[in-house]
C-alpha cells in the first residue's frame, strides 16, 4: 500500500482504491459465490485523537482527522450517486463497474506485486 504523509487526498485515494481491488478482485474466492451486498470500506490512518465512524447501507467509514473523514464521506457519497445513476442495485454491480465508478470520482487502482 502506498501512504502519502502529509497528503490526505492521496491517502483516501489509495485506501479506498485498495479495498475495493481486494474486495472486488476477480479471482477472489468471494467473488465466486457472490450473494451479499457490496461494501465500500474507508479507513482513515491519521488521528488528532477523535475516533469518528460514519455508516451507511453499503459503506462504514473509520477513522482519520476531520478533513480526511469529511473526504473519505465526500468520496463515498458521489460513489453512490453514480451507483444510483446506473439504477442497478449493489449487490450486481460488476468489478469493472466499480473501477469506473472509483476512477470518475479520483480514486486510482492500486496495483499489485504481480501487476507492476
Amino acid at each position: 500500500m502506498k501512504c502519502h504523509e502529509g497528503n490526505p487526498d492521496e491517502n483516501v485515494r489509495d485506501l479506498i482504491g485498495l479495498f475495493l481491488q481486494i474486495s472486488l478482485m476477480p479471482d477472489s474466492p468471494s467473488n465466486k459465490k457472490r450473494n451479499g451486498r457490496m461494501l465500500i470500506l474507508g479507513v482513515g490512518l491519521d488521528t488528532d485523537g477523535h475516533k469518528r465512524l460514519t455508516m451507511g447501507a453499503n459503506f462504514a467509514l473509520v477513522g482519520g482527522k476531520a478533513d480526511t473523514h469529511e473526504r473519505m464521506t465526500e468520496t463515498v457519497l458521489k460513489m453512490n450517486e453514480k451507483l444510483a445513476a446506473r439504477g442497478k442495485p449493489n449487490e450486481s454491480v460488476t468489478a469493472e463497474e466499480m473501477d469506473d465508478i472509483a476512477a470518475s470520482v479520483g480514486l486510482d487502482k492500486v496495483k499489485t506485486e504481480q501487476q507492476r
